[in-house]
């Protein structure tokens, strides 16, 4: 079936969707068997290079190397996103800010590479929002490092429910960008119509179909099969503890926290919706 499928060149850069995981990055290298796409914050992921299992500018593909594609795979491997780096950005060969630091070959939580000795950046005035404390914990734990050395600041906002006098009182602008995470995203939630009344385009929304957070950890992470359903009516957190047999919801979520290691524990919408909002906030 390779033949249905047009073929492009792998030209580092493009960028790419992996269709059956959802998972969107910008090409770092193509091997004879293996896709490399990188996130916004320099995480790699690799896929095995099948015809069709990617798409490019909304079209299913074939990737077909180009010459030396090796050669130039060098220069782009650095983990820190910026005006240069990112799903929309051109290929450069500028080198990535370390502030004052080293790449190392060690990975962090988020599974960009390491950076020793750097200096933390001075806060940006552009900022990402959470929903409540449980997000902000998750996001520390595996982005931390990505977010001090870009210097983005993440603030927690106790529910949406004011979300438009939130973005009013903060007064985005092209240098002071806004990026908000909501849970329960999905068509017809009371989430979604929250958001849909923020016009401002220097404000990006992006969110998740889990109802907590907690969801959007993997079940296997916590040595479970599944996320217990819920019947309406139950609070989600509480009818979770009493399923798994912990009635204090602090420790039900130490346990969860502690299970998080990093990105690979983490449900592929969160991971998707974080590293956008990363790399949103910090082009200004």
């Amino acid at each position: 079936m390779a033949a249905a499928y047009p073929a492009i060149d792998a030209t580092p850069g493009i960028k790419l969707l992996h269709r059956s995981s959802g998972f969107i990055g910008t090409l770092l290298r193509l091997d004879p068997k293996e896709v490399i796409l990188r996130t916004p914050t320099g995480a790699e992921r690799r896929f095995k290079n099948i015809p069709g299992a990617f798409s490019h500018e909304g079209n299913a593909v074939r990737l077909l190397p180009v010459v030396d594609i090796a050669s130039v795979s060098g220069p782009i491997s650095g983990p820190i996103s910026g005006p240069n780096s990112g799903p929309n950005s051109s290929t450069s060969t500028d080198s990535p800010d370390l502030r004052g630091g080293r790449i190392e070959n060690a990975t962090t939580a988020s599974g960009s590479r390491s950076v020793a000795g750097a200096k933390a950046r001075t806060a940006r005035a552009s900022r990402i929002l959470v929903e409540g404390i449980h997000d902000a914990e998750l996001i520390e734990r595996v982005w931390g490092d990505d977010l001090r050395l870009e210097g983005i600041v993440v603030e927690r906002l106790d529910g949406i429910d004011d979300l438009a006098a939130v973005v009013s009182d903060f007064s985005p602008s092209k240098t002071r960008r806004l990026g908000i995470l909501v849970d329960h995203l999905i068509p017809g939630s009371k989430e979604s119509r929250i958001a849909a009344e923020i016009m401002d385009p220097h404000v990006l929304i992006t969110g998740t179909p889990y109802v907590d957070v907690w969801e959007a950890v993997r079940p296997s992470s916590i040595g479970i099969a599944a996320w217990p359903q819920i019947p309406r009516g139950v609070s989600w957190k509480e009818g979770i503890c009493s399923a798994l047999g912990e009635p204090d919801p602090r420790e039900m979520w130490r346990r969860i926290l502690g299970s998080v290691k990093g990105w690979s524990d983490l449900e592929q919408p969160l991971v998707l919706a974080v590293e956008t909002l990363i790399d949103f906030v910090t082009v200004a």
